[in-house]
């Protein structure tokens, strides 16, 4: 008998994971993508797994990071999306960036060859048609209002949704390097071996001080009936950190540590703008952490004050977007499944992770979830100590309150993992300084994910990546 598919809802990075990890089990796919039947505010092309924020999937340290640990978490899962940005990696410093082109257009062709994915262009308009008794809704921060409404009114919440902000994109020839330098953050090498990943542009007290008057009286998009939606802290616009102190953006995006400015080695800069690769051609740059909501014209005179960006050009200026989340610890079971219709199962953006990484890993989970629940096995969790579990656990339940008012979308993060005691003292004998303990803590938690997650993947061999 031939096996009913799994129906996937979006084509968006945890669509996709979730759609690969269920045809690599064994089990035949329908891939919902309404790009380009039905466009969005965000995206520009009907590509697969389309990145519109930024080309980073973060740190790829497993030993000293929790993002690192879930790419090698994934990576042992055969992640489509891991090994599509391994192939299309740009120099990003200690990050795994990139190339958003060649990236979307690789994860495009691998589910187009696969023989069990059939992909179907055109919007899924409310909730799933009711023969379609086994779904993964994976239509992340932009999913279109007619199932966000159908979403509403089965489950009884009242929003669900926030706003976020993508950062502008400059051409590297307009960016001036006789003022300009490159370099990462203490000359920290990345996946690509490149320790001058990142362009600098150096400011001193006076020119910060001009910039963040600037950004405060600037003109900003208005979007009166949105205005009651929060922002998510991990994306906020520089405009709105500003708001929150003066010192806000040199502690966070804007920080000088870890950075010598070429030009003028002796003097230390008192915020420096960091830029980012953004394609392989190294010709497009993202100014990092600039996710704003300045109008256009306004954003082209404020970052042309940037010192090394007087004659910028721009590739893309910045924008906002609405984004949208369930209450995902009062609505989803702990397989993602929802418990109003538990047909229904949540991947990515919406169910309340933030980041590309987190979202395609939860995809990759309900994946899993869904093809063993089609094949008939147990549907087993990660174990808690593995970054995946953690962020399942995060979701579905990892709030005091049950989720209750305070539920917000997280990155993964060593807090969301059982905590774990470090060596106090080296081989030496002697005792270790707290940073050297924190670092200890983190490897062995990393250890200690992978090895459990191992034993993980042992259990349930059907459905392991070969």
């Amino acid at each position: 008998m031939m096996t009913q598919p799994v129906h996937v809802v979006g084509g968006g990075l945890a669509g996709s994971e979730a759609a690969w990890q269920i045809a690599e089990a064994g089990v035949p796919v329908v891939l919902h993508e309404m790009r380009p039947v039905r466009g969005t505010d965000a995206h520009q092309t009907d590509r697969l797994a389309e990145l519109v924020c930024s080309n980073s999937f973060r740190a790829d340290d497993w030993t000293g990071n929790a993002v690192g640990l879930l790419h090698a978490e994934m990576r042992r899962l055969g992640s489509v999306i891991l090994a599509c940005g391994d192939a299309h990696q740009v120099p990003a410093g200690g990050a795994l960036a990139v190339d958003r082109d060649g990236f979307s257009e690789a994860v495009t062709a691998r589910l187009g060859a696969h023989p069990l994915i059939a992909i179907e262009r055109g919007e899924v308009a409310g909730l799933p048609p009711a023969e379609w008794d086994s779904v993964v809704v994976a239509t992340g921060p932009l999913t279109s209002p007619a199932l966000s409404d159908a979403i509403l009114a089965l489950t009884g919440e009242g929003q669900l949704a926030f706003f976020d902000a993508i950062a502008p994109i400059v051409h590297l020839e307009s960016v001036d390097m006789d003022v300009a330098w490159r370099q990462s953050r203490y000359d920290k090498e990345g996946p690509g071996g490149d320790a001058a990943a990142y362009i600098n542009c150096p400011m001193d007290k006076a020119q910060y001080d001009a910039f963040i008057d600037a950004l405060l009286a600037g003109p900003k998009s208005e979007f009166k009936d949105w205005e009651h939606v929060p922002y998510f802290d991990g994306c906020l616009p520089i405009e709105v950190m500003a708001e929150r102190g003066r010192e806000t953006l040199r502690h966070g995006p804007m920080k000088p540590v870890g950075l010598t400015n070429a030009h003028k080695p002796a003097e230390k800069a008192w915020a420096i703008v960091q830029l980012r690769q953004d394609n392989a051609l190294g010709t497009l740059w993202n100014m990092v952490g600039f996710q704003t909501k300045l109008k256009h014209a306004a954003q082209t005179e404020i970052f042309r004050t940037i010192p090394g960006l007087e004659k910028a050009v721009f590739a893309r200026l910045g924008g906002l977007h609405r984004n949208t989340f369930l209450n995902s610890p009062a609505l989803l079971d702990a397989s993602l499944r929802l418990k109003a219709d538990p047909r229904l199962r949540f991947a990515g953006q919406v169910t309340g992770v933030e980041g590309y990484v987190e979202s395609a890993a939860v995809g990759l989970l309900a994946g899993r979830f869904a093809a063993a629940e089609r094949l008939g096995r147990a549907v087993v969790l990660p174990p808690p100590t593995t970054a995946l579990g953690a962020l399942i656990g995060h979701i579905t339940g990892g709030h005091l309150d049950g989720g209750a008012g305070s539920f917000q979308p997280m990155n993964i993060n060593y807090g969301l993992l059982p905590p774990l005691e470090p060596p106090r003292h080296g081989a030496d004998g002697k005792r270790l300084p707290h940073k050297e303990r924190g670092r200890a803590k983190k490897r062995l938690m990393g250890e200690r994910a992978l090895a459990d997650l191992d034993a993980w993947i042992a259990g349930a061999p059907a459905l392991a990546a070969e």
